[in-house]
């Protein structure tokens, strides 16, 4: 590697509380790979490991934020020490675009650290090892420290280095081993001009854990002894940090400390504490009350809170189980410095990375719109800075947020008080990929659905969360219908917007489409915004309200339904009064109405007409005219089956008449002359009837009807019904009582139920045939289950049930 000069703002160091703090600006490590190595200036440079770290009084961790920080200590190896006033640490910052450290750029930096104020007893509680250094109050030979006797003292040290020994007491018992034999557990021993040293892990074989208020200490308790033939110097190098003491809340995190730590104080009546301070990272807070942090103290404890998301500290985002929430972490230290009758004085410095659990923050959608404007404004948060959009789902469809735009959303961020941020989309009512549902008479429903995906945090952690925004307005018109007629049909016009996407036209339960409108004889014309309807007078579907004389009163309706729910919004109905010298009717009960033109030279008296009955005279009449009134099943009616049909006939006819002539023989008008009447109904019609909620009068079979001299074929035909079918439930097996439609029978399913199906038409050509018949649980007859009676006209001997 070559050295190199370091770039401006790449490194920081400070000296704090006998520590070297180094941090590297993680932008000039971004996309490569970094060592440390210590320089001594006699072995060389030395890698930098995570045993060598816990041993030499090193540590290398992150900061809240991400960058490399190297702590070290002033009695730390390698660590030029002058007189215990001055010391000197220099690093080798190896930086290399490959792991393997190849082609590496090493940049030097040294760091100085003054600390001529020593306490008699110093402890350092740090996140991988605890350091106690002790004051050795041994008279020194002379304060003339020559060249030559300083440079004597480092083989003077080694010499004694060899004499000493540190007994540990531990709950196993005691324990005496050699310095050199200590280091192999993991602990470094040393002793400077004026002070000795013990760094020991946490958590060796010769430590304990012990409670002291609560709060759990990892404790090693020594004495290190130096022997010689006149002279022994026992030093107890005792030490003890905390390892918890660490709880949180919604909002706050709280660290705590015992105030007196029995093991480091030999009397506790003369304990005095002098000096209480906090900090973050490498800086004392002077005044912690002014950022909201409290630093308590009473007998017992010293309490640190700090609010979560304070400023000296970091919120992170993270995704936890695909949920999305926060983490908080902080760099504080504690120096508690106090006085007792053994020590005269302690300093105890405890540096503490704190990081709460995950804090889930569920992201709350908030639905801004605005119907009026038809647009749809959707706030999501709040998130963090770290937490930025990568792509959107617009029914389903995915964006990216320049895509998003161009489309013609609108996505951008808003702020927030709290330093948390927003996401806000709009997106308009007509955009082609908002669903759109036609609700209730006159409403749309406006649906957006929308799925975020976020990436999460420095890790860039993606993030799903969807959304569905809905919004009802009225801004459809229902359509309004113009009725006219003119000599021989009805009209309709109607606007065609919403015709087919919002709803439909029926006549009667049957859709009015093309096909149906030709099938019937309608005339169906269309522009740009109406619908026409023709319908022809004696056309499929006309209701006649009055039929007399020479006129008739006829209705023409059709519904307005909703496409997917059926629903009826309103009916639209045309109806007028026509006159008509010639027609037929054949009404669903069976009552025929017919207004005959019969011309004849010389003029019939038509009050003379009649029916095959005699006795059935026209109800109406003029010279030429005649309007007869009758039943099928009267009147001289006959009835024959022509293929699917059924025909009712009869005929209008004229009494023989003689005519006055001039002179013998006389002139007789043909006594057969007749006009036929023909009504048609479909022979064979399926009808379902409910015996428990259904009236008697039920959805009309059709047929049709014609009329016309037998020497003339050219008829009107006509759809109506005829058959009259009543379902009834008997009380008992007498079948002389009946319950009333619309009533529910409550059964046991061993009782019987009587049923009876009756068909009420006096022909002698209608037959009854029960083809199949079911009882049901609910009063819908299409539900399951569902026991079948008879099928197909065959009885079903067994109750099982039919799904």
């Amino acid at each position: 590697s070559t050295l190199y000069v370091l770039p401006p703002g790449f490194v920081e160091s400070s000296c704090r509380s006998r520590i070297f703090w180094m941090k590297l600006n993680k932008l000039f490590l971004q996309g490569k790979f970094f060592q440390l190595e210590i320089y001594d200036p006699y072995a060389g440079p030395i890698l930098l490991d995570e045993k060598l770290a816990s041993r030499c009084g090193y540590v290398l961790s992150e900061d809240v934020w991400g960058n490399p920080v190297f702590r070290a200590s002033v009695l730390g190896c390698h660590v030029a020490n002058e007189a215990d006033e001055l010391f000197t640490l220099t690093v080798n910052i190896k930086v290399s675009s490959f792991s393997s450290m190849r082609a590496a750029v090493t940049y030097t930096y040294p760091m100085y650290c003054s600390y001529p104020s020593w306490a008699s007893r110093e402890i350092v509680c740090e996140e991988n090892y605890m350091e106690v250094s002790v004051k050795t109050d041994v008279p020194a030979v002379s304060n003339d420290y020559t060249v030559a006797w300083m440079s004597a003292l480092p083989e003077t040290q080694n010499v004694a280095y060899q004499q000493w020994q540190l007994m540990f007491v531990s709950p196993s018992g005691r324990k005496r081993v050699t310095v050199s034999n200590a280091v192999k557990l993991g602990y470094s021993f040393n002793y400077t001009l004026s002070r000795v040293y013990l760094r020991a892990p946490y958590h060796s074989n010769e430590s304990d854990i012990s409670v002291v208020s609560g709060v759990n200490m990892n404790m090693v308790t020594s004495t290190s002894m130096y022997r010689q033939r006149w002279l022994l110097l026992l030093i107890d190098t005792t030490v003890s940090c905390p390892v918890d003491g660490i709880s949180f809340t919604d909002t706050t995190l709280t660290w705590t400390m015992p105030r007196v730590i029995p093991t480091l104080v030999v009397q506790e009546s003369t304990f005095l504490s002098k000096d209480i301070v906090m900090g973050v990272d490498d800086q004392v807070i002077v005044n912690p009350e002014e950022k909201n942090y409290l630093l308590k103290h009473n007998e017992t404890h010293i309490r640190i809170t700090i609010p979560t998301g304070a400023e000296e500290g970091r919120l992170k985002s993270s995704i936890s189980s695909g949920v999305y929430g926060v983490i908080y972490s902080i760099d504080l230290f504690l120096e508690h410095t106090w006085t007792d009758a053994g020590w005269q004085t302690t300093k105890y410095t405890v540096i503490k990375s704190i990081t709460t659990p995950f804090m889930p923050q569920i992201p709350t959608v908030i639905n801004n719109t605005v119907p009026e404007e038809r647009l749809f404004n959707v706030a999501f948060g709040h998130f963090l800075p770290d937490v930025s959009l990568v792509a959107i789902s617009i029914g389903n469809v995915p964006f990216t947020p320049r895509e998003a735009q161009h489309h013609g959303f609108k996505v951008y961020e808003t702020l927030f008080s709290n330093r948390t941020k927003g996401f806000i989309l709009e997106v308009s009512f007509d955009d082609p990929y908002v669903l759109k549902e036609y609700v209730n008479r006159n409403e749309t429903k406006y649906t957006l659905l929308v799925n975020y995906t976020l990436s999460v945090g420095p890790e860039m952690t993606l993030y799903y969360h969807s959304a569905e925004m809905e919004c009802v307005i009225a801004d459809i018109e229902l359509p309004e219908a113009v009725g006219h007629c003119d000599e021989e049909n009805l009209y309709l016009t109607l606007p065609t917007f919403g015709l087919h996407q919002y709803w439909e036209l029926y006549l009667g339960n049957t859709l009015l489409n093309r096909h149906v409108a030709l099938t019937n004889g309608y005339l169906a014309a269309t522009n740009s915004t109406h619908l026409i309807l023709q319908i022809p007078l004696f056309a499929v579907g006309v209701i006649y309200e009055e039929a007399s004389f020479q006129k008739i009163k006829a209705r023409f309706e059709v519904a307005l339904r909703k496409v997917r729910t059926m629903e009826t919004l309103q009916m639209f109905s045309v109806s007028c009064s026509f006159n008509s010298s010639e027609f037929i009717i054949c009404q669903p009960d069976g009552t025929v109405m017919i207004s005959a033109e019969m011309k004849t030279v010389p003029a019939i008296d038509m009050s003379k007409t009649k029916l095959r009955d005699s006795s059935c005279k026209p109800r109406e009449y003029n010279e030429a005219h005649a309007f007869f009134k009758f039943h099928v099943t009267t009147c001289g009616t006959s009835v024959r089956f022509e293929g699917d049909h059924i025909i009712y006939e009869n005929e209008i006819s004229y009494e023989k008449e003689s005519l006055p002539g001039q002179s013998i023989p006389t002139i007789t008008r043909d006594p057969d002359y007749r006009l036929t009447v023909l009504c048609y109904y479909q022979a064979k019609e399926t009808l379902v009837l409910g015996a428990f909620v259904s009236d008697p009068v039920t959805s009309p079979p059709f047929g049709s009807g014609m009329m016309g001299p037998r020497s003339n074929t050219a008829a009107h035909r006509r759809v109506r019904q005829a058959l009259n079918v009543v379902s009834r439930v008997s009380k008992d097996e007498s079948f002389m009582e009946f319950y009333e439609p619309s009533t529910v029978i409550l059964k046991q399913s061993v009782e019987p139920v009587f049923l009876e199906v009756e068909l009420k038409d006096e022909s002698p050509s209608v037959e009854l045939y029960l083809e199949n018949c079911w009882v049901t649980r609910y009063l819908d007859f299409s539900s399951t289950p569902r026991w079948n009676i008879t099928v197909d006209g065959q009885v079903v001997l067994n109750d099982q049930c039919t799904h």
